[in-house]
């Protein structure tokens, strides 16, 4: 079967073809317009799966939506029926919306793709999956197990919020549901929003601050108890019930009702650009611990209810490295694995392989080993070629190195003496996470590189900590960690013997003070807990990034590379080498690999744009 995959109209729009149970392409909107989290449809990314795959529209067995737009529509109107006469303006804003558009997805979508490439349209078969069935299946079809218990949590779909069910060979049974307008997923959102952060976007600046607070402090404790007295109560099954009385998302045009969250707490709320304090990072800290409380409670109930000694995860909340860590190490489930594109993109292709397993029926035999994601690495690459046209149109000056092994030696040894590369080979990354395709790297050893990436390249605030990419042969010998975690969704612990010990009163230092005090001997990826989001990396998954890891071993006994997103703050990661290039004249990076090519910032011409991308990207 050639199956047409649609994530569209809310965020992280996106697109998947599968053939047969595998993927073709996947990639998200975003990376071709530049708008991050672009919304809309699908348009580029649609046509580049069709010409990735070779197949026109015609050819396709069914084009599949990941959600049912009816019963969204249901929940929206129950709720503000519900809550009437409050929330007029927020339903005055939305209802125009569905009644123009939303609710008329079919024909929108035969309207799109028709923008793309004629076709009988009398012949297309459109389907539509729930959104959590999309999600369940994203995660569960592209394991590698035979059987599992699933557990998917975000924001919300259409009424789901959280789901357990049991994935067996072809077949997906719900077991369990917790429904809007109870949801850890816009628990957490709410805080990432009351700390300043955008929603939907800034979750993840939120779990990065956390460690920042005082674990031993009575802040915390504190916060926690009136959080869980006032505002949200963890059942023992993992399911919450929130307090709406503190919560304005129903119906208004905000997270949280702001002042009764000030007169509880002592804490106004804070402003986008507001420095954060201590009691910021104590507050973030409390919101993370409870999250994980409920997410450890979920993951117990899936397993009493499955049986299963395997976990499959999705769903925006299993972004959350931190929480997904804790069922890992907490041993429920013998094997966890999670679906790296999570969050609504990852959508696309769920509903996809639904599409293929449940609808069409075939036959599924996964291996118990491997999952079919081919390590993430779905999106578009580009020819040698497409490079030259770049390099013609900036005047760009870079040096074609044909053999492997020198350009690989060069471009170690400029990392080794302190340079900034942007890496940028093969096809790109489906995921939020850059995965050695579409990074920036620069040596873990250096103690001044997470401040210097952070504001002279990222652009971004400085309290943001850095991800390892290490060999996986080299692994265990600076993480506590036993299972691979190729798509960077997982946070363990750096070894204790290569970490340096920490004054008494560590605790008390400021923000800025724990920052940057020296935790080991790869400081720039060290979290302030002595955590890391790690990647690793293995030879069938990406040779070229394995080789020049472990080149960098090779030259320094150090098996890890710093690994970030190729992109500034606001600005998707980049698709294109000219998108490449643009992001590296405008940032303090030394180096750019494209492919073959090698570029030195001092060798480039004056580039007059370089400020103007903070006009472009509107900072997250």
């Amino acid at each position: 079967m050639k199956i047409l995959g649609i994530s569209a109209f809310y965020h992280d729009s996106a697109s998947a073809i599968t053939v047969d149970g595998k993927i073709i392409s996947a990639a998200q909107e975003e990376r071709f317009t530049r708008k991050k989290h672009d919304p809309s449809f699908p348009t580029n990314s649609v046509r580049f799966c069709l010409n990735q795959s070779g197949l026109s529209i015609n050819e396709l067995d069914a084009v599949v939506f990941y959600d049912k737009p009816w019963l969204k529509f249901e929940r929206l109107m129950m709720t503000y029926y519900m809550n009437a006469p409050k929330g007029f303006t927020s339903f005055s804003q939305a209802v125009p919306v569905w009644t123009k558009e939303k609710m008329f997805l079919y024909k929108i979508i035969e309207e799109e793709l028709t923008s793309i490439e004629k076709y009988d349209i009398d012949k297309l078969k459109m389907l539509f999956p729930s959104h959590h069935l999309s999600h369940s299946a994203s995660a569960f079809f592209a394991s590698p197990y035979n059987k599992s218990a699933i557990l998917t949590i975000d924001g919300v779909g259409e009424w789901a919020t959280a789901s357990i069910s049991l994935g067996e060979n072809n077949n997906i049974t719900l077991l369990k549901e917790l429904t809007f307008p109870h949801s850890i997923g816009l628990f957490y959102s709410a805080i990432t929003y009351y700390l300043g952060f955008k929603v939907n976007s800034g979750e993840y600046k939120l779990m990065g601050l956390a460690p920042y607070g005082n674990k031993n402090s009575q802040k915390v404790e504190e916060y926690k108890k009136k959080l869980k007295e006032n505002i949200i109560d963890i059942k023992e099954d993992g399911s919450c019930w929130l307090n709406q009385d503190y919560f304005d998302y129903s119906t208004g045009m905000k997270m949280t009702k702001n002042e009764k969250w000030s007169d509880l707490f002592g804490i106004t709320k804070r402003e986008p650009q507001e420095e954060l304090n201590q009691q910021h990072c104590d507050f973030a800290l409390a919101c993370q611990q409870i999250t994980q409380e409920a997410v450890l409670k979920m993951a117990e109930t899936a397993k009493k209810l499955t049986k299963s000694d395997n976990l499959c995860l999705a769903g925006g909340v299993a972004l959350n490295c931190v929480a997904n860590s804790k069922i890992l190490f907490s041993n429920i489930f013998k094997n966890v694995w999670i679906q790296p594109a999570s969050g609504d993109a990852g959508g696309a292709l769920g509903a996809a392989l639904a599409t293929e397993y449940i609808y069409f029926g075939s036959q599924r035999q996964a291996d118990e080993k491997n999952d079919i994601m081919q390590g993430s690495y779905l999106g578009p690459e580009f020819c040698d070629c497409q490079t030259e046209e770049m390099i013609k149109k900036y005047k760009a000056q870079g040096e074609y190195i044909q053999d492997e092994n020198e350009l690989l030696t060069k471009t170690a040894n400029a990392v080794a003496n302190g340079k900034v590369i942007g890496w940028f080979q093969g096809r790109m990354e489906w995921g939020p996470r850059a995965l050695g395709n579409r990074s920036i790297i620069a040596d873990p050893r250096n103690s001044d590189m997470q401040m210097k990436m952070n504001l002279k390249i990222k652009h971004r605030e400085s309290f943001r900590p850095f991800a390892p990419s290490v060999i996986i042969e080299d692994m265990k010998s600076y993480f506590d960690m036993e299972v691979e975690s190729p798509y960077m969704l997982l946070t363990v612990q750096v070894n204790k013997d290569i970490c340096f010990e920490t004054p008494q009163n560590y605790n008390g230092f400021s923000v800025k003070e724990k920052l940057y005090y020296k935790r080991s001997e790869i400081p720039a990826v060290t979290h302030i807990d002595y955590s890391a989001r790690l990647q690793t990396v293995n030879k069938q998954s990406n040779p070229r990034y394995h080789k020049l890891i472990s080149k960098f071993k090779d030259m320094t006994k150090c098996p890890v590379l710093i690994n970030t997103s190729f992109n500034v703050r606001g600005e998707p990661i980049v698709c294109t080498p000219e998108d490449a290039y643009k992001c590296f004249m405008r940032t303090e990076m030394d180096c750019l690999v494209i492919g073959n090519y090698f570029f030195e910032k001092e060798k480039q011409q004056n580039w007059t744009e370089k400020i103007n991308w903070q006009k472009e990207f509107v900072l997250d």
